[in-house]
């Protein structure tokens, strides 16, 4: 059966790359209110794509976005894999860096010379999630309309917004979506020709700081000196947020972290990474962070704070000689396990507090909070997921990594599902996710359908291996 669904995906690698252009083309941007029909208009294709594969499908509304749930005929001894993915994707500004528009999906070779699709969202992560719906349509097709396993896909509308909603509807339909193993795929291969199987994920803590002074803004001749400037005041505070050599200076910021093992450490050691490479990739001398941690290390399992924008003054031409009244900045922080997303924010809030002068307020909006995850490297989902790389991408040169970005989803299925999760990607880090000219690799969307297709064949064995 897998043989057969294998060539079929061969087959179809042009008629696929046609539908998912399709796919492309639909701004579902989640985050601005006025594409609300187009995240509706995005369920709705998606729904028929899973229909057209042979599943029976749904689009559940939400008080946000609606979710896509897909099913095939569950029948009782088989595992039942979970597959998430979503269908929203970031803002593309700033327009005018894109070298073609963002939602007219142009084919092109990257800067490698590698064939590519130039989209918003081409692998954040329709491309991803493509890969999957064709994987499925291959294998109903040449398996006598049925899939080896119980599949139940849950495709989400907030993913990129927080997934607002989502933990609401997991609970709700908590019968519905059970399974014995998540699958997603909005992860990345270590490099090119390197697939990789992601254990780990760091958590975040994001939190917007506003500060007011004075009731107005005022004349920084007349006023300057005599008053509390609230962007010099930002400036300050942002500025302690760091000691010397890098590190986060909140108190109790570090108390909970799980230091890498130094298995970890000779493992990632091992990867092939060139940090001289990596500076030159974004054009800078040279990388910096925490002593004492290698890049990766920095990157997969050491904490952060960073700031995302700052906000405050006069941002016109020329200039506007004014004290601010206000002053707001966004900042978040990347977590590692066993940190609490919900006590770094009391941290953070508090610090925030006891720094600032007493002449200006402070008022908080938390924009986010997930947990870091760990799953166990050696579990038998594990080993069968390393298994259908081999069988997708043709090689045994598979990895084990951490991911530096969250995945709020994971730790709410384990905890409201009790399920762990496989993290396969199919992107490449060079992929600009959530950046202009953001891009999806031709080859690794043909192996990372295959390799999909591959999964849903060795999970059946699932039960077996336990």
């Amino acid at each position: 059966m897998l043989d057969q669904a294998l060539a079929t995906i061969d087959a179809r690698k042009q008629a696929s790359l046609a539908l998912l252009t399709e796919f492309l083309r639909i701004p579902s941007v989640s985050t601005k209110p006025e594409h609300a029909g187009d995240l509706k208009r995005c369920a709705d294709w998606l729904a028929g794509q899973f229909r057209d594969a042979g599943l029976s499908a749904d689009v559940h509304p939400t008080p946000g976005h609606p979710v896509v749930v897909a099913k095939n005929v569950h029948k009782p001894g088989r595992p039942t894999v979970l597959l998430y993915g979503h269908y929203d994707v970031q803002p593309p500004e700033p327009l005018e860096l894109w070298t073609t528009p963002a939602f007219e999906p142009t084919e092109r070779n990257d800067e490698t010379g590698h064939p590519a699709i130039y989209a918003r969202g081409s692998a954040d992560d329709k491309g991803q999630v493509w890969c999957h719906v064709e994987a499925v349509r291959a294998l109903m097709a040449t398996g006598g309309g049925d899939l080896p396993v119980n599949l139940t896909a849950l495709i989400e509308g907030e993913e990129e917004i927080g997934s607002d909603h989502l933990d609401q509807f997991v609970a709700a339909n908590a019968d519905l979506l059970r399974a014995d193993v998540a699958i997603i795929s909005d992860t990345s291969q270590f490099d090119r020709g390197l697939p990789a199987i992601t254990y780990g994920l760091r958590g975040l803590c994001y939190m917007e700081v506003f500060l007011t002074g004075p009731s107005h803004d005022l004349h920084s001749g007349m006023y300057g000196g005599s008053v509390p400037n609230p962007a010099n005041v930002l400036c300050e505070f942002i500025a302690s947020l760091h000691d010397k050599d890098g590190r986060v200076n909140l108190p109790g910021f570090y108390d909970r972290v799980v230091p890498l093992t130094a298995a970890e450490r000779a493992e990632w050691q091992k990867l092939p990474f060139d940090e001289a490479a990596f500076a030159a990739s974004l054009n800078i001398p040279h990388g910096n962070g925490e002593p004492g941690y290698s890049t990766v290390e920095r990157q997969w399992a050491r904490p952060t704070l960073d700031v995302n924008g700052i906000t405050t003054g006069y941002q016109g031409h020329g200039a506007k000689t004014v004290i601010p009244a206000k002053a707001s900045a966004k900042i978040s922080m990347r977590l590692v396990p066993d940190q609490d997303p919900a006590e770094v924010q009391r941290l953070f809030e508090q610090a925030v507090r006891d720094r600032l002068p007493k002449n200006v307020t402070v008022e908080f909006k938390q924009h986010g909070l997930a947990g870091p995850v760990l799953t166990p490297a050696d579990s038998p989902a594990v080993r069968l997921a390393r298994e259908a790389l081999a069988a997708g991408f043709g090689t045994t040169a598979t990895t084990l990594v951490r991911g530096g970005g969250s995945i709020p989803v994971v730790a709410l299925l384990k905890r409201v599902l009790g399920i762990d999760t496989l993290l396969v990607g199919f992107g490449l880090p060079d992929d600009r996710v959530h950046s202009p000219n953001e891009k999806f690799d031709l080859d690794a969307l043909h192996k990372g359908t295959r390799t999909a297709a591959a999964l849903y064949a060795t999970l059946a064995g699932l039960h077996a291996t336990k």
